[in-house]
């Protein structure tokens, strides 16, 4: 058998491994491309996977590159497998492997079609996300589905723990799932497109913290897109300064409030801020270019508005 693995990121790299001792005798061809440079490495360890494997390794974006004509020309394909890609496959490519191409989503579809639906998930304060397993099409996240598990997200998880949790589940629906795709037998049921919502892209500028949100919302913005990714941010004076994590503060309330501000210093545990509604406790800070600290270091007086510039 001859398998394409469209993948990225560090999942993609595991991915490969786990698919990889399923199918020791098979044909692998892996395909992937550069991280962006806010983004934690993965190329290269995949790449050095495939190479001691002995598997055809092709960088791209684009996988229809004229750089790639002959190479789609002759190719015999039994599967194609898609991981954390990012990028349009054009039919002309997914239509290639005999079996089919079938692709991995981090949502229960139809719901969160689209971008960094983890991430949103935990933005708009779900209690679950998903990974889908579903036959491709023309439109995105779109295709017949082949399983899909929910994952639970609690109410104070970070993107990593989430992620390591919906990683497990995508080798686990892999093993489940892998012969019944070589063999053409795996059940499919359509989506109900009526229902489905949508994620849009982000970027790194995305996670500014506005102060005057309610602390839920910034809450969980800072959970979301904390370590691996690059972190919610906000201004002290002329610096950038990260929040990698908080705690919710419900039982205070101000009736005399200024978002940003710095209530109360508490050493070795973090600095007290106020939000759109309830306070916030910071625990761990990071000013750019300098290490990560305890937030009561650095937001050290109550004389400090973040998201101004501080005389």
């Amino acid at each position: 058998m001859r398998i394409a693995l469209l993948c990225a990121t560090q999942r993609g790299y595991r991915f490969l491994k786990r698919l990889s001792a399923l199918r020791p005798q098979d044909d692998i061809v892996v395909f992937s491309f550069r991280e962006d440079p806010w983004e934690p490495p993965f190329i290269d360890d995949i790449r050095t996977f495939a190479d001691s494997r002995g598997y055809l390794f092709i960088e791209t974006k684009r996988t229809n590159s004229p750089l790639l004509a002959d190479f789609w020309s002759n190719v015999e394909l039994d599967l194609m497998l898609v991981v954390s890609w990012r990028y349009l496959i054009p039919p002309e490519i997914y239509q290639k492997p005999s079996s089919g191409t079938f692709v991995f989503h981090d949502s229960l579809l139809p719901e969160y079609r689209g971008f960094s639906p983890t991430v949103w998930a935990i933005i708009n304060g779900s209690d679950h996300t998903g990974v889908t397993l579903f036959e491709i099409a023309v439109d995105v996240d779109s295709g017949d589905i082949i399983d899909q598990q929910r994952v639970e997200i609690l109410e104070d998880d970070t993107i990593a723990e989430v992620m390591e949790k919906v990683t497990q589940v995508y080798l686990e629906i892999l093993e489940h799932n892998l012969d019944r795709l070589l063999s053409c037998t795996a059940p499919r049921t359509p989506q109900d497109h009526s229902s489905a919502t949508y994620t849009c892209k982000r970027y790194p500028e995305d996670n500014q913290i506005d102060w005057k949100d309610n602390s839920e919302r910034i809450y969980n913005l800072i959970r979301a897109v904390s370590q691996p990714y690059t972190g919610a941010f906000t201004s002290l004076g002329q610096q950038r300064l990260y929040i990698w994590s908080a705690k919710r503060m419900t039982n205070l309330q101000y009736i005399g409030s200024i978002p940003g501000r710095v209530v109360k210093v508490i050493p070795q545990v973090g600095s007290v801020i106020l939000t759109g509604d309830h306070p916030l406790l910071l625990t761990q800070v990071q000013l750019e270019n300098e290490d990560i600290r305890c937030a009561a270091d650095v937001l050290n007086s109550i004389n400090l508005t973040l998201g101004f510039m501080n005389e």
